[in-house]
């Protein structure tokens, strides 16, 4: 791909776009990264390359860009076709409940329908009013603990993932988005180095991927760290560990919301007799369950014996 030569063709914004977007449909890439399709990923690249909002008014696109910019935007495009490299990866950007992080490879890129449930405060399931104390296990950018932070002003948030990596980019999102004082980052293999407290409200998007699906995935999956998405061989491992131990850092009216995907169909197998709430999201996204302090008691001997 010449980038120089295809830039002398090219004016726009527009043209940018309209090229990307074919590229990108023609070397049939998987949007499964925070963009839907190849229109979009072709725009986001785009207007992040030259450094302008995600929102820019389509006023704008027909604006006749320099050479070098066109380059840097062809250079991504390349990217993004010869690595088949997740955007957000290319940008060190990602956004999530309408919030901007930085991300790079030793993380997952964010893309959990759990942002739904924080923009609605998980209500009706808990009364914000009460949240005091969130635990965001397997926090990865700190995505979600940053949002819950963002919703729950009163509350203190915990948030732990079992990589020192990964913690190091949760720090540089704190940091970008003031929350040193009411941010507590651990790293812990899930509960093992929390110190015994209870929580309001424990969220976890753990790895649930099986070893035998891992090895089916499309190649950007491959840019993520494998311990964020591959949990044994049926993808379990984590899950079972969070619903063995989470009663105890659960308080007397809090819940459990946990997302383990496309693995949703693993769990029921394996503890048909639970019955968990599995939510519903307008914006689409599954597998995603709910559990009560109540139900963890009731359930408590079945997790025990697995």
């Amino acid at each position: 791909m010449n980038v120089r030569a295809i830039a002398g063709e090219l004016h726009t914004i527009r043209d940018l776009v309209r090229w990307g977007m074919s590229q990108f449909t023609q070397a049939d890439l998987c949007f499964a990264h925070g963009m839907p399709n190849a229109l979009d990923e072709a725009v986001y690249l785009c207007l992040a390359t030259l450094h302008l909002p995600p929102d820019l008014s389509e006023s704008y696109f027909d604006c006749n860009l320099t050479h070098e910019e066109k380059c840097a935007v062809l250079e991504n495009y390349r990217v993004r076709l010869a690595e088949r490299k997740p955007a957000a990866y290319i940008t060190n950007e990602a956004w999530f409940a309408g919030l901007s992080f930085y991300v790079d490879e030793r993380v997952l890129i964010p893309r959990s329908p759990i942002a739904e449930l924080i923009h609605q405060h998980f209500e009706p399931w808990v009364d914000a009013d009460k949240v005091s104390r969130i635990l965001d296990l397997c926090t990865g950018s700190g995505c979600i603990a940053i949002a819950c932070a963002y919703a729950f002003e009163q509350a203190h948030v915990v948030a732990s993932d079992i990589s020192a990596d990964a913690l190091e980019v949760a720090d540089i999102n704190r940091d970008d988005h003031g929350l040193q004082d009411r941010l507590q980052l651990i790293e812990s293999d899930l509960f093992n180095s929390i110190p015994q407290q209870r929580f309001d409200i424990i969220v976890s998007n753990p790895p649930y991927v099986s070893e035998a699906e891992m090895s089916t995935l499309e190649k950007e999956f491959r840019h993520e760290p494998g311990g964020g998405l591959v949990a044994g061989s049926d993808g379990m491992d984590k899950v079972v560990q969070i619903l063995k131990q989470a009663r105890q850092y659960l308080s007397d009216h809090g819940i459990l919301v946990v997302e383990v995907g496309y693995s949703m169909q693993a769990l029921i197998d394996l503890l048909p007799e639970v019955s968990f709430t599995w939510l519903e999201f307008e914006h689409g996204g599954d597998g995603v369950f709910l559990l009560t302090a109540s139900q963890l008691d009731e359930y408590q001997p079945m997790f025990d014996a697995l």
